[in-house]
């Protein structure tokens, strides 16, 4: 029996608590996560989606899914979800923007991957095992070439980000290419896309067919589903290594039944492409196939399909193609592969690019030299991802033996197959709420460890998810809480000492110790909490717990500052774009807010909205503009020592008179950090700027305009909601990393 929230509870909590929502908290939410209800003809309310979002992880207890479950249990699962509801409702924790969008629906339940947003794949041959798809032409057992990047056109498509390896070690597992293939793409005058079709380089289907005799070569009709999309590209790379396929010579991939540009898709949400990118696709990973024929694929090759891939999928418009490629940095060609700008502009965009560092790499100033002028590559360290947790909690050498890389945004080190399964804690507003932490932090480690027990697609995430449970608990609002709490930063001062390795001398952090004491104390409520559910589960404890994520879109909606990161600005305007015809912009217009039309896009309007940093008026606040390159690799060495046993996820902003000391700083960290990223501090610095810094008497002023409230406007209004509205420019993760929900 399936676990409801009664309504006579939810009426309950609506009466007595009232939601934090931050500034542009109400309009994010009704933007990103409510869902149409096809019933009632219009869009879930706050208290519908919180109740979606819990009984569809409730219900996900293994215990539940016996032939006989216990009244007891019941009882306490029922109670837990009542709790999980306040919670949730009073924006004192959320899950992760995946499980806000997708948790409770049917989509759910068809899609064993759809409430993880992150996965990681080595690029190598793999075998499919048993997973959702199987190309008819392989055996499960069978490795292919072609697996790992049908795992993350799979991922992609469902609206994840994948991390992928294009290490040496993968690699060269690749044999040499062995053939080179005649690709013909062909599409039917029926299909509504076909004079794009043919324009893009596809073949009319009826002539096709009446002057060729099918037999004589590989054909294939591609479904009109995601399997079939993957199974169409699988098919193609594998034809050239596979001697096992006959007529590989020459495949010919039919499209006919791919549905056309704008039609909608049901399930994860969003409109079809159409088939023109996917013919595109093809073309361009033939072509690199082709040009390689005879010899091995490169680290840049396999990045190239990978990216052809993710340009493919983000033409769906509703989905981002989240990647991060993980090369050798002594590859120089992977380090330099985005310098081809013409490359870069077709496709090398689709991926953040990082190298795979030891503790014993210490040619930083060619890296530095390169993040100085584009912010790339990022630095990740598997010796420490694979034998540390904590740090203060020393060397443990295998603890997490079987990490390869990590999810696109650094904080989560994943295995081949493995996703990163998140939980946001906001502690400021859990307390302000009457909430103890332990508590929270009880709650939101349930709600992680029962995303494990999601069906998964693939054999490979299977057998890694089962072994490691692996859960993600962040926090947001650090810098708020911090501050709030103590008075001070993480970071109280610095020290002069000596690299004992180099004789360098370097600025030591001296951290708060009452933040150590309340982090280390937090950590410890984690685990405590992991170990007694697991018990009670039956299952392995997790293999790591905690995290530090990027937010973006979820913090935006309690109105704190994001993950570990310092407030943009203490005033600024935040814009929001919207399609021209989405029934929140009259409510907004009629309220005051500044709406125009896009400089950049057809049919969308840009929304500005002032906003107050959440602890703009503690006297210690410090905005990202003004804390320096050192601290913020100082805060970020913090919370890897004393909260995060998987990995922090840091964008280290640095001004331009900062460059001279990454070379040094990304030698100082070296041993103590596990995944590192550094942008330009860019202020705002072109046309409709998603955040722009602006004094307190402008925040004023604009906040004046503002006449009504956009909630009340919004139900009185009442104006025709529609349910094919897309997502413009949303992202759940700073620096845009990650996928829209």
């Amino acid at each position: 029996m399936p676990i409801k929230l009664s309504d006579t509870y939810i009426k309950k909590i609506k009466s007595e608590v009232q939601p934090h929502w931050g500034e542009l908290g109400w309009v994010t939410y009704k933007r990103t996560y409510a869902r149409w209800i096809e019933e009632l003809d219009r869009y879930e309310e706050w208290d519908e989606t919180v109740k979606r979002v819990v009984e569809g992880n409730i219900n996900l207890d293994p215990r539940l899914h016996k032939d006989q479950v216990s009244e007891e249990t019941i009882y306490e699962l029922e109670k837990e979800a009542e709790r999980l509801f306040k919670l949730i409702y009073s924006l004192a924790s959320t899950p992760s923007g995946r499980n806000l969008w997708i948790s409770g629906t049917d989509y759910q339940q068809r899609v064993g991957d759809a409430l993880n947003n992150c996965w990681f794949i080595a690029i190598r041959p793999q075998a499919y095992g048993d997973s959702h798809i199987v190309p008819f032409y392989l055996k499960k057992e069978q490795p292919a070439v072609s697996m790992p990047f049908s795992f993350l056109f799979d991922e992609l498509m469902k609206g994840g980000g994948v991390g992928f390896s294009v290490s040496t070690a993968n690699i060269r597992q690749i044999p040499p290419v062995m053939r080179q293939v005649k690709l013909d793409i062909l599409i039917s005058k029926e299909n509504g896309d076909y004079a794009a079709a043919i324009q893009a380089g596809a073949q009319d289907a009826e002539t096709w067919y009446q002057t060729h005799d099918g037999e004589s070569y590989l054909c294939y009709q591609t479904p009109d589903t995601r399997e079939g999309w993957v199974e169409s590209n699988a098919l193609l790379i594998d034809a050239h290594f596979l001697s096992t396929i006959d007529n590989a010579g020459h495949v010919v991939i039919d499209v006919s039944l791919i549905r056309e540009k704008g039609k909608r898709i049901r399930g994860f949400g969003g409109v079809a492409a159409g088939p023109v990118p996917f013919i595109e696709m093809l073309d361009a990973v033939n072509r690199v196939l082709n040009k390689a024929n005879g010899k091995r694929l490169t680290s840049v090759d396999c990045t190239d399909i990978c990216n052809l891939i993710g340009k493919n999928v983000v033409a769906g418009n509703v989905r981002r193609s989240a990647e991060i490629a993980l090369g050798d940095p002594d590859d120089q060609a992977f380090v330099t592969m985005k310098q081809d700008q013409e490359q870069l502009m077709d496709h090398r965009w689709a991926s953040n690019n990082s190298v795979l560092v030891t503790p014993d790499f210490n040619h930083y100033d060619a890296v530095a030299e390169a993040i100085a002028k584009n912010g790339e590559p990022g630095i990740v360290n598997l010796d420490n991802i694979r034998n540390y947790g904590r740090l203060a909690d020393g060397r443990q050498p295998s603890i997490d033996a079987d990490a390869e890389g990590t999810n696109p945004c650094g904080e989560i080190s994943l295995a081949n197959g493995e996703p990163c399964n998140l939980f946001e804690v906001f502690p400021g507003i859990a307390e302000a709420a009457g909430w103890s932490l332990e508590e929270v932090f009880r709650l939101a480690v349930h709600y992680a460890k029962r995303v494990t027990f999601s069906h998964y697609d693939w054999e490979c995430s299977r057998t890694i998810i089962e072994k490691n449970r692996r859960i993600g608990i962040s926090m947001s609002g650090i810098q708020d809480w911090v501050l709030q709490h103590f008075g001070k930063r993480l970071v109280s001062e610095f020290d002069y000492t000596r690299d004992p390795e180099t004789g360098n001398l370097y600025q030591k952090p001296i951290f708060n110790e009452q933040a150590v004491q309340a982090f280390d104390a937090f950590y410890h409520m984690v685990v405590t909490s992991d170990q007694q559910y697991s018990q009670t589960l039956g299952c392995s404890p997790s293999i790591k717990h905690t995290t530090v994520k990027p937010s973006g879109t979820v913090s935006k909606l309690a109105g704190i500052s994001e993950g570990m990161h310092f407030s943009f600005a203490k005033y600024l305007i935040q814009r929001i774009r919207f399609q021209d015809s989405d029934p929140l912009l009259p409510a907004l217009k009629k309220a005051g807010y500044t709406i125009e039309k896009d400089v950049y896009s057809e049919n969308t309007m840009v929304a500005e909205f002032p906003v107050k940093a959440g602890g703009a008026d503690h006297k210690g606040f410090v905005s990202a503009d003004d804390v320096s390159i050192e601290e913020q690799f100082a805060t970020q060495l913090f919370l890897q020592t004393y909260w995060a046993d998987n990995s922090v996820s840091c964008t280290i902003t640095f001004h331009k008179d900062e460059t001279v000391k990454i070379s040094g700083l990304l030698r100082q960290y070296r041993k103590l950090c596990k995944s590192t990223s550094l942008l330009p501090y860019s202020g705002h610095g072109f046309v409709q700027a998603p955040k722009e810094p602006i004094s307190k008497e402008k925040y004023l002023e604009r906040k004046s305009e503002i006449t009504a409230d956009v909630v009340e406007l919004y139900q009185t209004l009442r104006l025709k909601e529609r349910k094919d509205l897309e997502l413009i420019g949303q992202s759940d993760c700073a620096g845009g990393a990650c996928p829209i929900k």
